[in-house]
């Protein structure tokens, strides 16, 4: 028998968008389609192991599609979903809260 729990919207959220990488990628995909490459260059403290992973994850979570061209050599493009473009006002709101509060942040991470 499956066991029921309770959860709150927060943890069903963060088990869709959690993690380190999830959002910079939502961030980066918000100006359009990318390719893996370019996406990588982008976030080149990333492993390509980890980005692929965490690509699939937000595939399957349904927040980004994974477009392949027939042609040679592969193309393969990483636009937002209907369901992704709905993140854009929290990503938005994460990042600009990420640069008011720079000093802050900085410093706490100095204390991790």
């Amino acid at each position: 028998m499956k066991k029921i729990t309770t959860t709150y919207p927060v943890e069903r959220s963060l088990d869709i968008i959690g993690g380190k990488w999830k959002l910079c990628i939502l961030s980066k995909l918000q100006v359009g389609p990318i390719r893996f490459g370019a996406l990588k260059r982008e976030m080149p403290d990333i492993t390509q192991k980890m980005l692929t992973q965490q690509l699939r994850d937000l595939e399957a979570a349904g927040l980004i599609h994974r477009k392949v061209y027939a042609e040679v050599p592969p193309k393969v493009e990483y636009p937002l979903t209907d369901f992704g473009h709905t993140l854009r006002p929290m990503v938005d709101f994460v990042s600009g809260w990420g640069i008011k509060n720079n000093e802050q942040i900085n410093q706490a991470l100095g204390r991790v």
